[in-house]
């Protein structure tokens, strides 16, 4: 099978360990996506990837496919895996989506959930903020992902918790798209909006909430 030239060479080499090797394949994937180390428009094959990441072709291939069913990547016959290339567009309609769908579940529960409650979410906040100070995008996606996950756990729907964590993580993976410097510094102010919606539903500030889950979905961490 022919294989695209300098595929799989960005980046340092892992080694992933042989229990749950698909699950720690995918999530390795997931993180070289959202750091930018497996390029949009880029193809990737599978066995240069199990060199990589010490495995065999067949977990890859396995995680792939999760990955083009979440539409991170689509299949390429006889070569491999493209990374997909998001428009502004696309990304823009993907937080039109979220805000219709967050939005109103955040203001339910800032009226139900007591403040005590949202004291324990702060880790999970600061946890993005730890993340987003040292430029760590695949850390901070992953720590986000967990505190938006979090707070719409709260509302008992489990099913809404799933299909907000797809649209989420499908919002996530052209993050690698500027400077390093200015990432972080995108990072940082969308981790701070998570200590500030915070502080909004524990004080049952309804126009806060609104527009600070508004803003957070137009920016560029999500």
């Amino acid at each position: 099978m022919p294989e695209q030239a300098g595929s799989g060479a960005r980046g340092p080499r892992r080694t992933v360990r042989r229990s749950s090797v698909r699950g720690q394949v995918l999530a390795a994937l997931r993180a070289a996506l959202v750091g930018g180390e497996l390029a949009p428009g880029e193809v990737y094959s599978a066995p240069v990837l199990g060199e990589r990441f010490g495995v065999s072709a067949t977990p890859v291939r396995e995680a792939m496919q999760q990955l083009a069913t979440e539409g991170a990547v689509e299949v390429v016959p006889n070569r491999g895996f493209r990374v997909t290339e998001r428009s502004t567009r696309e990304l823009a309609e993907l937080a039109e989506v979220r805000a219709l769908i967050e939005v109103p579940v955040m203001l339910r529960l800032a009226r139900t959930v007591p403040a005590a409650r949202w004291a324990e979410l702060r880790p999970l906040a600061e946890a993005t903020v730890t993340a987003a100070a040292v430029g760590d995008l695949a850390r901070y996606a992953e720590s986000d992902r967990s505190f938006h996950g979090a707070v719409l756990a709260l509302s008992g729907n489990q099913q809404l918790v799933q299909v907000a964590d797809d649209l989420h993580r499908r919002s996530q993976w052209p993050l690698a798209t500027g400077p390093v410097a200015g990432r972080r510094a995108d990072l940082i102010a969308d981790a701070a909006e998570h200590m500030a919606l915070l502080d909004a539903l524990a004080a049952q500030d309804f126009c806060v909430v609104s527009s600070l889950v508004q803003e957070h979905f137009t920016g560029s961490g999500g």
